[in-house]
């Protein structure tokens, strides 16, 4: 189904995330969205860090999503009780980081029609240890189980076979089921949304693929699984080591690179591309997309944060179907 619309949830009010849309919604990529674009947010509070910021922007409030214009700053509002425009990021925001998640999830389960960006919050504070991080919280808040991460990047995207796990629980939980269930999500969706069969190059997890003895998950778990994956005519080779994989002739051969653990990955892609890239999780009920970055709490009110992923975010549903 075509996406239409794009909610926004806001996230931590404590962050350069608004400044970020602000120097969205004040350039000429604004107006070439051919979506509509819905806040989902404290209105009074916006308005605060706009007229701190120096931008003077409408906003466009309504109660419902059927009010919606394209080329507005449409809003629905979450009442935020707050004394500073810009304060610590705390406890306190956590109640109204949830009505935006809240309020998002309920419009997204009525309407297969919309795409969702998420704002960034405080992992330490918001999720406080029941997750690993926020793709995993939305994931259960929507009982999705076979979610994926994918920075998705137009030269070379990434994906992670776990996500945001420590190290000493990555090696017990990489098994054949989930590379080949994650391959072929991930295969799904390039058809499905970008109309396009990737080339998919597997990392191994152990230095140059090898180990000493004979307890090797490259062996064990992850050739029988691209051979099986080659079996169903998909276009997958490896595995590859890492250490060597990011180089100019991979990233200009390759779709996705897919990892076994977070940093495998997106280090190397965060080097090559900064912040052009955006953080996609396939397997929801909906097109979720955020921009790779966190609250980044240093650079408030500076007015000089980068608003790339989030121009990326806008561009990537501005062309998929």
């Amino acid at each position: 189904m075509t996406i239409k619309t794009i909610i926004i949830a806001l996230g931590e009010p404590n962050s350069t995330f608004s400044e970020i849309l602000f120097k969205f919604f004040n350039s000429k990529k604004f107006r070439k969205i051919n979506k509509k674009i819905i806040l989902i947010g404290c209105k009074s509070l916006l308005l605060k860090q706009m007229k701190s910021l120096k931008y003077n922007l409408k906003l466009n409030e309504i109660l419902n999503i059927k009010y919606s214009k394209k080329n507005k700053i449409n809003i629905i509002n979450i009442d935020y009780n707050f004394k500073k425009t810009f304060d610590k990021i705390s406890y306190k925001s956590n109640e109204y980081i949830k009505n935006c998640f809240d309020l998002s999830f309920k419009i997204l389960k009525k309407n297969k029609s919309i795409g969702f960006i998420n704002g960034p919050i405080s992992k330490k504070h918001f999720l406080k240890k029941k997750f690993f991080g926020v793709t995993e919280y939305i994931a259960n808040k929507n009982s999705s189980k076979n979610q994926i991460m994918l920075i998705y990047n137009k030269e070379l995207s990434v994906s992670t076979i776990t996500t945001h796990m420590p190290l000493k629980y990555v090696a017990k939980n990489i098994t054949k089921k989930k590379i080949i269930n994650n391959i072929n999500q991930i295969v799904f969706f390039y058809k499905n949304k970008l109309k396009k069969k990737p080339k998919i190059a597997v990392l191994g997890l152990n230095p140059h693929c090898e180990t000493t003895d004979n307890i090797s998950e490259e062996k064990n778990i992850i050739i029988p699984s691209i051979k099986y994956l080659k079996n169903k005519k998909i276009n997958i080779t490896g595995p590859f080591s890492a250490d060597t994989f990011f180089i100019k002739k991979n990233i200009e051969k390759y779709d996705v690179a897919v990892g076994m653990y977070h940093d495998q990955v997106l280090t190397p892609i965060k080097t090559l591309f900064n912040f052009d890239a955006i953080n996609l999780t396939i397997g929801l009920p909906f097109v979720r997309v955020s921009p790779d970055h966190g609250p980044n709490y240093e650079m408030i009110g500076k007015n000089k944060s980068d608003p790339a992923s989030l121009f990326y975010a806008m561009e990537f549903f501005n062309k998929i179907s």
